[in-house]
Formats: structure tokens, sequence, C-alpha cells
């Protein structure tokens, strides 16, 4: 078997390397992390640029106004930006990353041709209503409540860790359109919106996370009435959608942060060998096992990208795999990083100190360790459900 890169593929990483050359030098300055509207901003300009230049959506399909690139190239392309030290995603992580691909995957031509242009673009951002204060992890318990009348659902109801919700134009909303019985489980009621964040009778109230920041928010509905073409699949069968979302999500959705923690550790021991810390026989395990963790999750994300491609384009579930994994490598990244640092891992100045706060949710957010077990358990070893 040849692995070595095709001399297309050669040829692709050199253009993408000088385009990032010239483009790079010409970005404002990054705005506070606590400034949403500045980083909503500069994530939609860094967008548009990548637009212009033709690497906007790059292995989303030609028919859905990707590029069509293959599953090499995607991930060349996620290897050089990180390396040149271009921005991620941002503020445009549920649009790029979650909804516009579902709706590419399960959206009318109409709803494609409305939502997918403006989000390669730049021009609008998504935010994601799915967890509940209670529902969570037992996402299917949601209670949000949607009634058909005639051509809209009046939606009544709260979301809770709605992410980028104080900036975004559009939300990815799961809502109950049918009650919980005998006849339908919890399952089997959920219906997949995509509702306008301008609509009246939706509030949003922002949350500070420990970081500082506040990239989360409730939301709370009342009377919010959306169109019924803007449903994305048929009514009720909106958790077969969502299952193609949090494929998305758990399988794609952090490829490129798998190459960040790569430079990262890389950074670490740079910065260990300077103060002193390298001398720890300990410390250099640490690190080395860690990059050895990494180096397998590239290869798993490989593998994740191409299966996805080859089934259609839509991640299966060795993307909890990914997840499980990853999670809990990214947590011990950046403990690691605290012991690098030594007492400097208590000033929140420091580099690494903000990403270690941010590392505690991983193993909740995009679906905890826990249901990504279940779903291993499940799915792929064929175990029994539990009781």
């Amino acid at each position: 078997m040849d692995l070595a890169f095709t001399e297309d593929e050669e040829d692709f990483r050199h253009r993408l390397r000088a385009w990032l050359a010239d483009a790079l030098p010409m970005l404002p300055d990054r705005p506070h992390p606590a400034d949403w509207p500045g980083r909503r901003a500069y994530d939609c300009g860094w967008q548009r640029m990548l637009h212009d230049a033709g690497y906007a959506g790059l292995h989303w399909p030609k028919d859905a106004g990707g590029q069509g690139a293959t599953p090499t190239q995607h991930l060349i392309f996620l290897e050089e930006t990180e390396r040149a030290g271009a921005p991620y995603v941002g503020a445009g992580f549920v649009g790029l990353l979650h909804a516009g691909p579902t709706i590419a995957a399960e959206g009318t031509p109409e709803q494609r041709a409305r939502w997918l242009p403006p989000i390669l673009r730049g021009d609008e951002v998504w935010c994601q209503g799915f967890s509940e204060p209670d529902a969570g992890s037992d996402l299917a318990s949601l209670r949000t409540r949607a009634v058909r009348d005639g051509d809209t659902y009046v939606v009544n109801g709260s979301k809770i860790w709605t992410s980028h919700a104080e900036i975004a134009d559009w939300c990815e909303l799961l809502v109950r359109t049918a009650p919980v019985n005998a006849d339908t489980p919890k399952h089997r009621g959920i219906t997949w919106l995509a509702m306008p964040m301008d609509a009246p009778g939706v509030t949003v109230r922002p949350l500070r996370t420990l970081a500082g920041t506040a990239e989360f928010a409730e939301m709370f509905l009342d009377e919010v009435r959306v169109p019924v073409t803007h449903r994305v699949g048929e009514e009720n069968d909106g958790w077969r959608v969502t299952m193609v979302t949090l494929s998305f999500e758990r399988g794609t959705a952090f490829v490129g942060e798998v190459v960040a923690c790569r430079r990262v550790l890389e950074a670490l021991a740079r910065t260990a060998k300077a103060n002193g810390r390298w001398d720890d026989a300990v410390l250099r395990r640490r690190l080395g096992r860690l990059a050895a963790e990494c180096a397998a999750l590239w290869r798993l994300t490989q593998w994740n990208v191409s299966e996805a491609q080859r089934t259609g384009g839509v991640p299966g579930v060795g993307g909890s795999v990914f997840k499980l994994r990853f999670s809990q490598v990214r947590q011990e990244l950046y403990e690691a990083a605290a012991e690098v640092l030594g007492p400097d891992a208590l000033d929140a100045g420091q580099e690494w100190v903000a990403d270690r706060l941010s590392s505690l949710s991983y193993t909740i957010a995009a679906g905890t360790s826990q249901i990504q077990r279940n779903i291993v358990a499940e799915r792929i070893l064929g175990l029994p459900k539990g009781r």
C-alpha cells in the first residue's frame, strides 16, 4: 500500500501554504476572548477570506456549495491552517460543523439554497438549542413544546448551554411535537427546526463560564412562531436528524483540535527545557505518552473522515470512540501544562491556563463520556442495553 501523498495532494498543500502566508498578515488583531461581538466579526471575516479563496466548506459536497475535496485534502487543510496559526472556526462552529452539514445531508433543495451559502460566506452565525435544564445527557427527555398552528409552529420552553446564542442569527432547535405516551416513546416525538433568533418571544441570558467568557447562554421561548418550512426532516423524525447532527459534532468537529494539541505538546516540551522541568523523567514520560496518544487520535481521525466519505459523508459511531478518548487526552494535556508551568499555572494570564479550565468541559460537552461509552458498548461491541 502506498501511503505517500500524491502529486496533486502535495500541490494542494503548497498552494494552501502560499495562500496562508499572504492572507494571515492581513488579519486584524484578535479581539479579547470576552468580546463576543468582536469575535464574531473577526471569525466571520476570516470565513469570508476562506470563501473568497475557495477554501470554505472544503469537504462539503459541491451540491451543498462546498468544494468536494477529498478526505486527504481536508486533513491537509486542517494540518496546514493549524500549523500556520490560522483562526479556528470560532463563532462559526455550530453553523459550519453542526447545522450546515446536517442541512446539507437532510435539508430540501430550498433549505440548502437559503441557509448554506450564508454559512459558508460567514454572513450568518448559528447556535445550538438542544440541552434543557432537565434534558442534558438524556436529551430525548426534552420538554420544549411546538404546537402546529397552520403554517407555523408555536414554540414554548427553555434551553440551556446554548452555544453562541447572544451573537447568533439562527438556532438549530429541538422541540417536542408529540407527547410521550405508550404509543409514542420519547425519541419519536421530536422535531428539528431552524429558528430565527430575532423572532418575537426569544430571550437570551448569557452564562459566564469558569474561564470568564460567555459562549453559552440560557434561552427562553415564549410563543415563538417558526414557519413549518423551517423544519428539517419530517415532523416527529427529529431524533434521527439529531443523530446526524451529533455524528458531525462527535465525528469531525474536533479534528482540527487534534493538530492543535500536537502543537501545544511541542511548545510544552520547549518550555520545560527552558525552565528546567525537562530534567524530571516522569514529566518527560508523560509528555511522550501524550504525544503517542495524539498521534493515535490523528490516525483515528483519518480513518473516521475517510469512512464518512465512503459512506456518504455522514460520520459513523467511530466518532464516539474519538470523542471519548480525545476528551480525556485534552484534559491530561493541560494537566501536564500545569505541571510544566509550576506556580504560574495559578496565573490566569499565563498561556494554557484558560485552556486548562475549558478542558474540564470536554468530558461533558457534545455528549458526556458516559453516553459515549454506552454508544460504543451497544453499537460497536453489541452489548445489551442497561436496564
